[in-house]
């Protein structure tokens, strides 16, 4: 216990450089629904995992987490430091549809409560542009010791309309992130953790598309190295559910430090709540599904110990 004591303690930021040192994954996964809180928490004390808890717009918007603010009352119910941290995820400049987003008052707003880092997206600016609102974040949240995660590239799947098939994007590199700007990125903006593309997709979020299985995605790790190299900060990895695991794997032992696991475990609550009407179906489903993530998928049980004897 007075290992874990040293990592409930720990800095967020520290936690992810010894992360990203000793390659050790810090899964993100995303609350769509308040009572899976409690369900994702249990299980990491259960499997000895750290992870982050997230939530993002859509969560609240499209599903059931209702408010950054819900989740953080429920995180205070029931979070352990030891175990994990709560993380506001992809605050868009830009979004899918193409409407400008108060991002300001959203960042605000988590920085308020206390959320422990923040993500900006301004991936669908200029490179310029994104840099510019990317420091103004950086500045603010620095200011309160809170860790800051950007974008660059285009994590494609939340857009309107189809996607192109997988096969031909992955081919392409169509929105793949550019290392030479990725460099300059980090540089520029003093970012702490960087989300790239390099042929992960999101899970759609919206219509009948919303419940069908994701498309089992790849990754080009050589491209991955490349960013790695020229950054050398914790690199994300969006839409991480269903990417083959050998290239999971692969990314993990080359800079990738955090990946956002939203659709499979929202898709594994959403079953087992609907086919009951319990939501403690729900949340046996979502534990079961949890459990198979962290100890099958990402092999990670006990990864807070491993982490805790590296501070």
């Amino acid at each position: 216990m007075e290992t874990l004591e040293k990592l409930a303690r720990a800095s967020l930021q520290e936690i992810m450089k010894v992360a990203f040192r000793e390659h050790i994954l810090i899964p993100a996964f995303n609350v769509a629904y308040l009572p899976m809180v409690e369900t994702i928490v249990e299980t990491l004390k259960e499997c000895r995992t750290f992870a982050l808890l997230e939530v993002s717009r859509p969560d609240i918007t499209r599903f059931g987490a209702e408010s950054f603010q819900a989740v953080k009352r429920e995180y205070e119910r029931f979070g352990d430091p030891s175990f994990t941290r709560l993380h506001q995820d992809h605050v868009p400049v830009i979004d899918e549809e193409g409407k400008r987003v108060d991002w300001a008052s959203f960042i605000e707003e988590a920085l308020n409560l206390g959320y422990h880092s923040v993500m900006i997206d301004g991936s669908r600016l200029p490179l310029a542009e994104n840099i510019a609102v990317t420091r103004e974040v950086v500045e603010k949240a620095h200011r309160r010791g809170v860790c800051v995660e950007a974008e660059l590239g285009a994590v494609l799947g939340h857009e309107a309309g189809p996607l192109p098939p997988y096969e031909e994007l992955f081919r392409s590199g169509k929105g793949f992130t550019d290392p030479g700007e990725a460099q300059r990125f980090v540089r520029e903006t003093g970012v702490d953790w960087l989300s790239v593309a390099v042929g992960n997709i999101h899970g759609a979020i919206s219509g009948v598309a919303k419940d069908q299985k994701k498309v089992e995605a790849r990754l080009n790790i050589e491209h991955l190295i490349k960013i790695r190299e020229l950054t050398n900060v914790p690199l994300v990895l969006h839409g991480g559910s269903g990417i083959q695991k050998e290239y999971v794997l692969q990314a993990i032992q080359n800079g990738i430090t955090k990946i956002n696991v939203g659709t499979e475990i929202r898709q594994a609550y959403e079953q087992g709540w609907r086919e009951s009407g319990e939501i403690r179906k729900g949340q046996r489903m979502l534990r079961e599904r949890l459990q198979e993530l962290i100890e099958e998928y990402y092999e990670i049980k006990g990864s807070a110990l491993r982490l805790a004897a590296k501070l």
